[in-house]
């Protein structure tokens, strides 16, 4: 904790005092598209495996974090939400639920060869298997990427930067990589991104960019656009080509996290309604984690972005909740949902556990087990409750959730304008 509050005061003063920010990234788990990791990917194999590393963990009671180098490679196996190894992202509702850049440009892009193509939109496709390479002589020193957002798209607090050309190890190898980025806001230098030369997805944490004034929706569509460009500054040199390559660059922020409309939200009155026909001030019913009654809470705030790819849960009663995969749930002693790390990184929970198939989640009748997971693609407008007057939670479909209050992040506004 200590760490982090250090962290935190350091990107706050340097943005306030106008210094760039230099970043050190936080490495995922090493990418193997080796022949027999592409095998091993959701097979029955390795939901065997990841089974195991899953109970343990609920026995334990540990987190991701605290999990073993061994374990967190067994786990990259397993990803119920991936179609396959090559995705970057699941099919649960990410950041990218709220909306995504409009446009990608580069300054430049290698011509194709063969079936091979290297253009900008390559480097934000959610495939490792595809790149995009600069096409001018040399190693592409100054040449950059541009991403694009509308004034209402989510704020970004995460660059996920894939460095290298990680389709496969020859590939990586005989190409040349990034060492540092130049990444500016609305063509200001905003941070140098320091990048380890590893096939690794490498995470860069920043105060949150976009617009920070989402209140009156009609008045924030109404502000231009906002950019975010990288441009090379650095290089590894590759053992074959001079050509600089940049396999993804995608991200990771605030303002998407929902349930779908026609879930049911108890009242305090005892009756339930809809989600989506819930207003300010009404009351609903409230669970005490402390004493574990309920009681009625108002409507502080409430929140209904338009989200794709949500995921289904179904339990073993027969019940069915659709929301985003970071929402948090309650099992009677904590918090749990399918993206840990993101529902601790951006909600005001302490600790958040795994969610998985197996689990058995806290209902106002008892425990259930929950029995599968499911993508659900078509994009819908969904709905959450963001602040009670008092206590974390709500029910919804009979189970106990959690608000979605967020954390507190101290920066300015907005560092669009």
């Amino acid at each position: 904790m200590r760490t982090q509050l250090i962290t935190i005061f350091v990107l706050m003063a340097s943005v306030l005092y106008g210094q760039v920010l230099d970043l050190q990234p936080e490495l995922g788990t090493n990418l193997d598209f080796s022949p027999e990791a592409v095998a091993k990917f959701n097979s029955p194999e390795a939901f065997e495996e990841c089974s195991m590393v899953y109970k343990k963990m609920n026995a334990d009671g540990r987190n991701w974090e605290e999990l073993t180098k061994e374990e967190k490679n067994i786990l990259k196996y397993c990803d119920e939400t991936k179609e396959s190894i090559w995705a970057t992202e699941g099919g649960g509702c990410s950041w990218y639920c709220g909306m995504g850049p409009k446009n990608i440009e580069a300054s430049s892009s290698l011509a194709s060869q063969g079936v091979n193509t290297y253009s900008p939109t390559n480097a934000h496709d959610f495939s490792y298997k595809t790149a995009w390479v600069e096409g001018v002589k040399g190693y592409g020193i100054g040449e950059y990427l541009l991403y694009k957002f509308a004034a209402e798209n989510p704020r970004i607090n995460t660059i996920k930067v894939v460095n290298g050309y990680v389709k496969s190890q020859s590939a990586w190898n005989n190409n040349s990589r990034v060492k540092k980025l130049n990444m500016y806001v609305n063509n200001e230098l905003f941070a140098y991104l320091n990048l380890k030369d590893v096939k690794a997805e490498q995470h860069f944490s920043i105060p949150a960019i976009g617009n920070g004034d989402r209140a009156n929706y009609d008045a924030l569509k109404k502000k231009g656009d906002w950019t975010v460009k990288f441009e090379i500054a650095e290089v590894y040199e590759g053992a074959k080509y001079d050509d600089v390559v940049i396999s993804e660059i995608f991200f990771d922020g605030l303002d998407v996290h929902c349930f779908a409309a026609g879930t049911r939200v108890l009242l305090a009155n005892g009756t339930e309604s809809n989600i989506e026909d819930l207003t300010n001030g009404q009351e609903v019913m409230s669970m005490n984690n402390s004493t574990g009654k309920l009681e009625p809470s108002e409507i502080i705030e409430l929140a209904s972005p338009t989200h794709s790819n949500l995921v289904e849960l179904t339990f073993t009663d027969g019940r069915t909740v659709v929301a985003t995969e970071d929402h948090p749930f309650y099992d009677g002693q904590r918090w749990l949902s399918l993206n840990p790390n993101k529902t601790q990184a951006d909600y005001t929970f302490g600790e958040v556990s795994q969610l998985a198939i197996g689990i058995k989640l806290q209902t106002i009748e008892g425990d259930i087990e929950l029995a599968s997971v499911k993508r659900i693609p078509k994009p819908q407008r969904t709905y959450t409750i963001v602040k009670l007057s008092r206590n974390r939670t709500f029910i919804a479909n009979g189970i106990v959730v959690g608000t979605e209050e967020l954390r507190i992040i101290i920066h300015s506004p907005s560092y669009t304008e």
